[in-house]
């Protein structure tokens, strides 16, 4: 159910329920903010809060408001939502905590959705919002947000993490800060979605902790791409431990975080790693949008600088375009002889403080192919040095923002260097202020246009991970069904005669063959007895050894609780460990999707063809995979996980060469 929360967010009146000093802090910030609605305090015993009077209960307002603070127990905050519920109230703030974070609360969670019926929460343990655009701040406590036309919004489940962004001093405009909460009815997505609709908002930074309803996460995604609206999100937990033990490499490589990365990929919503980089990024959709290209320019006057830059940028995948004759002879003109042309640009300091020459020369670096030009400049500590040798620096990137019109930065290289009365001067005049060189550049990395993002498909169910592992015979035979090629095998040893040396023989009964000595290869027929008695294992797959291959992957498949199944591609057999070269997607996948997350693996050229060496079937690497998401489908009810490890790619074929499937209990 889609909630209306416009009231909520953009009220003309604002209760606040409840008489403690958090009660106080919500009408404080109100008034400091100079909200022009109406605030009406409620408490049952007091006759004023903060110097306004107040009414005994929500029954006693004047009208129902549009938005309510509940700062109360959590079991009063069940009959205060039940009440303005009731009065059909534009929405309410939850703040009490001891819901469903706590054991005894799942109950008093239920309760409050219900008492909720169809009006809006926020929260409950939730700090509430701020919108800038219309100076409303439902917030107990202090914040540095300012007033603005135009800007990002940010929504966290995390209260202090929100009061920490609000403290920025980047001269990032914030329009709203929306803190979640525990989210018992109103999902961030929700949240977000809702927020879409303010056509002031330029960008949306999401702090996620988890992702609850996929689905709703893919109805964001549409829309914001709809919209145009570009949204970038930090997702904690890359160092939880995967909670499912398994006998395959698959889970263990997964992890608890690929499928969140594997979902924002898919949903094409740019990840960034810390906060300082979110707001980088933040900063940078605000001005440009997304970048169109992995190609930027940089100008200093360090050879230092230079060099950071060019190294900095490798470890995002951004590149440096050579300069094109255009760029050399404006640049020639304005710099003179002695300074090396390049991209990366270091100009010396022949012309420091002649803002023509510097307005030329920054001019010249600018071109429409380059998906952004970042001019490194670090600014002195006003407190103790004479910052007017830079004014020159500021008007000549002016200058040659209104000459060129193209996508123009500042940086400084270290966050401290740029003071924030200079970033909003930039930012007002459309250059992109970065605090932070390596934050910039992770800015630039993530604000790319995602036109590959995959179809998005209603992701599969998953299910419990317990479960029955099947033999390897019964797997490669079920996986055969569907098109996956598998080595010709004997029906047991007495019929090894009807295969072609070399052969393979693994001893059945064993999690890892490898490690219990179950698997020997190349033997030829004479060999098969005696290697089966030095196994004495309870039972025996003889198969035809696959030659030719030119690289061995991993391909698998988990059920994930969250995103349903989730597809990890790797380099496989010996190297699957040693190497941990994977990426992932979330099924169902398409072919194209499949290709170019295999071109993601650092063992990519093996299938390329390295140093002399044929290349591998990519068509039959695809259609394998293929073929797995279609076993997948087709048992998504019953499926844990599968896995081949290794599938042998050739020149003209691939093979599973071993295949577990490990189906759930029901």
């Amino acid at each position: 159910m889609t909630r209306d929360l416009g009231r909520l967010f953009n009220p003309r009146s604002v209760a606040v329920v409840g008489g403690g000093a958090w009660c106080e802090a919500v009408i404080d910030q109100l008034k400091k903010a100079e909200f022009r609605g109406a605030i009406w305090p409620v408490h049952p015993k007091r006759q004023t809060i903060a110097d306004l009077p107040a009414f005994a209960s929500v029954g006693d307002l004047p009208s129902s408001p549009d938005a309510t603070f509940v700062g109360v127990n959590r079991h009063a905050t069940i009959d205060t939502i039940q009440g303005l519920s009731e009065q059909e109230a534009g929405g309410a703030v939850c703040f009490a905590s001891g819901f469903g974070e706590v054991a005894d609360g799942q109950d008093l969670h239920d309760a409050l959705r219900m008492a909720a019926g169809d009006m809006p929460i926020l929260g409950p343990n939730c700090y509430g919002f701020i919108n800038m655009f219309d100076q409303t701040v439902v917030w107990p406590d202090q914040h540095g947000c300012m007033p603005c036309e135009r800007g990002v919004a940010i929504l966290t489940q995390s209260s202090n993490i929100a009061i920490n962004l609000t403290m920025q001093s980047r001269g990032l405009p914030i329009g709203y800060i929306v803190t979640c909460g525990n989210q018992a009815q109103t999902s961030q997505a929700d949240i977000a979605m809702a927020l879409l609709d303010d056509p002031r908002v330029t960008a949306i930074g999401l702090h996620i902790e988890g992702f609850g309803d996929v689905h709703a996460w893919e109805k964001l995604a549409r829309k914001a791409r709809k919209q145009g609206v570009p949204l970038v999100a930090m997702k904690v937990g890359r160092s939880i431990e995967a909670q499912v033990t398994t006998v395959s490499h698959t889970a263990s490589l997964a992890g608890s975080d690929a499928a969140s990365a594997a979902l924002l990929r898919r949903l094409g919503i740019a990840r960034v790693d810390d906060l300082s980089a979110f707001l980088e990024t933040l900063k940078l959709l605000h001005v440009t949008g997304h970048l169109p290209s992995k190609a930027i320019a940089t100008v200093s006057c360090s050879g230092g600088e230079a060099a950071l830059a060019a190294d900095l940028a490798l470890q995002h995948g951004l590149h440096f375009p050579p300069l094109k004759p255009a760029q050399e002879k404006a640049l020639f003109e304005a710099l003179g002889p002695k300074v090396a042309l390049s991209n990366p640009l270091d100009y010396h300091t022949y012309i420091w403080r002649d803002t023509e020459a510097m307005t030329n020369a920054f001019s010249a670096m600018l071109d429409t192919d380059l998906a952004l030009t970042m001019l490194i400049v670090d600014f002195p500590r006003a407190d103790r040095c004479d910052a007017s040798d830079w004014d020159s620096a500021i008007a000549a990137a002016k200058g040659a923002k209104a000459a060129k019109g193209h996508r123009l930065a500042m940086v400084a290289t270290l966050p401290e260097l740029m003071p924030e009365d200079v970033a909003k001067d930039l930012m007002a005049a459309g250059i992109v202020p970065f605090c932070g060189l390596e934050s910039a550049l992770a800015a630039v990395a993530a604000a790319q246009q995602n036109d590959h993002a995959e179809t998005m498909h209603n992701l599969c169910t998953s299910h419990t991970q317990t479960g029955r592992t099947m033999s390897e015979r019964a797997a490669k035979a079920a996986l055969a069904w569907h098109g996956v090629e598998i080595p010709k095998a004997a029906r047991d040893l007495t019929t090894a005669d009807q295969l072609a040396a070399p052969l393979v023989l693994k001893g059945e009964g064993f999690a890892h063959k490898s490690e219990h000595g179950a698997v020997m290869l190349g033997l030829e027929h004479r060999e098969i007895a005696e290697a089966a008695a030095q196994m004495n294992a309870q039972g025996y797959l003889l198969e035809e050894m696959v030659q030719n291959g030119v690289a061995e992957l991993l391909v698998g498949v988990t059920a994930d609780p969250t995103c349903g199944f989730l597809l990890t591609l790797g380099a496989g057999g010996t190297l699957t460990e040693l190497l941990e070269d994977t990426t992932h997607l979330l099924l169902p996948t398409t072919e194209a999707a499949v290709k170019q997350a295999l071109t993601r693996l650092r063992s990519a050229k093996l299938l390329d063809g390295y140093r002399g060496k044929p290349a591998a079937n990519m068509d039959a690497i695809v259609a394998t995979v293929m073929a797995v998401q279609d076993y997948v489908l087709a048992h998504q009810h019953t499926i844990a996980e599968v896995e081949i490890n290794p599938l042998i790619c050739t020149p003209t074929r691939a093979v599973a060469a071993d295949a577990l499937i490990r189906k759930t209990d029901d």
